[in-house]
């Protein structure tokens, strides 16, 4: 039995549009769709963490539905269709590679990255740097924004010339903020606590680590903990509200240590 193409899915999705369709899928449009595609593109991310490949192609599959959800709403307005899309993305990726579909020779992924984003600037008419950062999409999540732009800075030596200088700078934000916090001015407070997260990227930009990522991270890994903490508590027959601090901490320091040894 042969596999479905891409055709079967924009078949598929053209009947759910027309009559008399699907009741939901005909009530849908691009502004609808959002939330919908930011979260398959979060399920995509996590079948990857998790190593499932049978969620990663559940989940890339949802993807692609939504691809094709859109592509049909601008069929049906005269706009676009499947087939700009895909004809726009190949020829990108042809423009952009010219050291693959060109005579362009690079050293390296620092050259091909450099290349794409000296060419994606000239293909958008963007002069300066400056312009590079503005451009970025203001829907992107402030973390990965910050993570951008930084990698936009240090293209044109604006950077650290190592690690140690971003944890320094890390150290000075802290200390800027410990300035300010008693204050009770919240414009500044807030200021500077930007300025930390900032700071903090960068040090994972140095450390090839996406802050996104890590942050989600470590919001399961505190879960997971305070989980442990909750449930020892239950099985103790004490109330958590009950508990000191410095009593949770140490069934804190218990999850810790646990986890240490699997």
């Amino acid at each position: 039995m042969s596999k479905r193409t891409l055709n079967d899915l924009v078949d598929i999705m053209a009947k759910l549009r027309g009559n008399p369709g699907c009741p939901w899928d005909k009530s849908q449009n691009h502004e609808t769709l959002k939330p919908f595609l930011v979260e398959e593109a979060y399920e995509v991310i996590d079948a990857i963490n998790r190593k499932n490949t049978k969620d990663l192609i559940e989940e890339l599959g949802d993807l692609l539905l939504q691809i094709v959800f859109h592509s049909r709403l601008g069929e049906e307005r005269g706009d676009f269709d499947i087939g700009d899309v895909i004809e726009g993305v190949c020829e990108k990726m042809v423009r952009r590679h010219p050291h693959i579909f060109g005579e362009i020779t690079v050293e390296g992924t620092d050259e091909v990255l450099k290349n794409w984003e000296d060419i994606k600037r000239e293909e958008k008419d963007m002069k300066t740097q400056t312009q590079s950062m503005m451009n970025l999409p203001e829907t992107l999540p402030a973390l990965m924004k910050a993570f951008k732009v930084q990698e936009k800075a240090a293209r044109v030596g604006f950077d650290w010339d190592n690690v140690n200088g971003a944890l320094d700078k890390v150290y000075e934000e802290l200390d800027e903020l410990k300035e300010v916090y008693n204050t009770g001015i919240s414009d500044k407070i807030r200021e500077e606590m930007g300025d930390l997260i900032f700071a903090c990227v960068n040090v994972a930009r140095f450390l090839e680590v996406e802050p996104e990522l890590a942050l989600k991270d470590a919001v399961k890994k505190f879960i997971r903990r305070f989980n442990y903490v909750e449930d020892a508590a239950t099985k103790s027959d004490t109330d958590l509200q009950e508990m000191s601090l410095h009593e949770m901490d140490i069934l804190w320091e218990q999850s810790k240590n646990k986890e240490k040894k699997l």
